[in-house]
């Protein structure tokens, strides 16, 4: 890993260059060195990995972390100091460079390269809440549950190598037919027990076409279950409490960047205020 210092003003920054980042985009990481290093005493590190990534938070010292890279290196830099309980004294900046912006730019973060290294040496900190589950996995924006896609059956061709030659085989000696159109199965509904705070709000014979848990404010997360239906649309049944839970038969979940699963059941928890991030200061 390699490390550089710079000096300039009294504040000091430890800037993490995520090597996604420098592969990908190497002349914004270049404009983040030079704008953060022309304001702050910058110490800059260059992991190669992600090991190397979570050594050099871990020896930040007083220095404030400041992440230059996408939405998977913010994940990973808040889930590391969540991990060692790291982020209560800590406001946490980040300089979006690389493909996947989008959770930064939800939360606020300006997606420029410029923009964003100013809101970190001129931005103010924003504490926001924190979904941690029952595996210390942390969610930074919302996540939803879809209908699930029907998997392949074991009886088809895709799982019998030997079917497929045979097919092939009998390809050569008789005349070929048009093929046969095969439907595609769309996704089907889940069967899903959603609880917040304790209380059920959709049970496991109510099927559901998917289920979102966005963060909310004061400590509390948004839950929206959208019910199946058939004919008229259903209303969404909604409801807003610290802990939800969600117990089913191998779901997966979409969150922040990332897909996760399969799991039978999980608990999720409002952490109020856990997190601080930079942000541009109000006009």
């Amino acid at each position: 890993m390699a490390e550089v210092a710079t000096s300039a003003t009294s504040e000091q920054l430890l800037v993490v260059v995520d090597p996604v980042a420098r592969r990908s985009d190497g002349e914004s990481v270049r404009i983040a060195k030079d704008v953060l290093g022309a304001g702050a005493a910058v110490k800059l590190c260059l992991p190669e990995g992600p090991e190397e990534f979570a050594r050099a938070l871990a020896r930040r010292g007083s220095r404030r972390p400041v992440v230059v890279g996408d939405d998977r290196a913010l994940i990973r830099a808040v889930s590391l100091l969540h991990r060692h309980r790291g982020l209560a004294g800590c406001a946490l900046s980040v300089v979006p460079v690389g493909g996947a912006l989008s959770l930064a730019r939800s939360l606020g973060v300006p997606t420029g390269t410029v923009a964003a290294a100013r809101a970190v040496l001129d931005g103010v900190e924003r504490r926001m809440d924190l979904l941690v589950d029952d595996s210390d996995g942390v969610v930074l924006g919302a996540l939803r549950i879809p209908a699930v896609y029907p998997q392949a059956s074991p009886d088809e061709p895709s799982a019998r190598p030997w079917l497929r030659t045979c097919q092939f085989l009998a390809k050569t000696l008789v005349p070929v037919r048009p093929a046969r159109e095969v439907p595609v199965a769309g996704p089907r509904p889940s069967r899903l027990r959603v609880e917040v705070d304790g209380v059920t709000l959709v049970d496991l014979g109510q099927p559901v076409e998917a289920v979102s848990v966005t963060p909310g404010s004061s400590g509390v997360a948004e839950v929206e279950v959208r019910p199946a239906s058939v004919g008229a649309e259903a209303s969404p049944v909604r409801a807003a409490g610290r802990t939800v839970t969600v117990v089913g038969a191998d779901f997966r979940y979409r969150s922040d960047a990332g897909v996760a699963g399969p799991v039978r059941r999980r608990t999720w928890t409002v952490w109020e205020g856990a997190w601080g991030l930079t942000l541009p200061s109000p006009a």
